[in-house]
């Protein structure tokens, strides 16, 4: 939603989008490593066009 990455990776994989929202939230609160992965993930988003 803010940077277009759980909505790209949906696209990618075939994923319902509100799943791999709830999964990166989640793993913030959880395991707090989602954020660095979402930022991860947008770095490949960009560079990959």
């Amino acid at each position: 939603m803010i940077l277009g990455v759980s909505e790209w990776l949906s696209g990618k994989l075939g994923w319902n989008v509100s799943h791999i929202r709830i999964a990166f939230v989640v793993s913030v609160l959880l395991f707090g490593f989602g954020l660095g992965l979402y930022l991860i993930l947008w770095l490949v988003k960009v560079f990959s066009k």
